[in-house]
């Protein structure tokens, strides 16, 4: 976890995983580095936001997978899912719900599927494709723990490969160009 910059209310929090995600963002926001893993984007996350000042909203940038044939660009999450919990069987078990799906933005726009699984096969691909359109390691924790935190959200994500077969070579040799598109939809907002 490595925080650069100052939070204060007046601007957003700008989390992404690793440095390549944030080569080109600049010095105007604030950049938490979070670490790859729900486990270290909640933990990292939560820790900067216990602190003290909270930010005006907290912007999650980073790369994921395409789940669907012909998806690529920059898109704006409208609903993120945990993939890698079994929230009915949890439910049986406990009469509770969860990791229920959380909204975290509003319209029309793609589901994003998160878990600690590097999706680099056709079937994990093919079975996330019936419930999400992108996948990604980070994006539920930073949702939930933004939302217990009271801190609107909003998840934007660049495809740099198509989830499966050869997906963690594609994503070596795309992130830096994913970083420069993110950057660009960051200073497209006037940051």
């Amino acid at each position: 976890m490595r925080l650069m910059g100052t939070i204060s209310a007046d601007r957003p929090l700008v989390v992404v995983a690793v440095r390549e995600e944030a080569a080109y963002l600049g010095d105007k926001l604030p950049v938490l580095l979070t670490g790859i893993g729900k486990v270290n984007a909640a933990a990292a996350l939560a820790t900067v936001l216990a602190r003290g000042e909270h930010p005006s909203e907290v912007l999650n940038l980073g790369t994921a997978g395409a789940l669907r044939p012909g998806w690529e660009g920059t898109h704006t999450v409208t609903q993120v899912i945990q993939h890698d919990l079994d929230s009915p069987a949890l439910q049986e078990l406990t009469g509770r719900v969860y990791g229920a799906p959380l909204v975290v933005g509003k319209g029309e726009g793609p589901i994003l599927a998160t878990g600690d699984l590097f999706v680099s096969s056709a079937a994990a691909r093919e079975r996330l494709a019936e419930h999400a359109d992108l996948v990604d390691m980070e994006g539920y924790a930073v949702a939930s723990v933004a939302h217990r935190a009271g801190v609107p959200v909003r998840l934007v994500k660049h495809v740099s490969d198509e989830a499966g077969d050869g997906a963690a070579h594609t994503w070596r040799e795309s992130v830096d160009d994913c970083a420069r598109h993110l950057a660009d939809w960051l200073h497209g907002q006037g940051w």
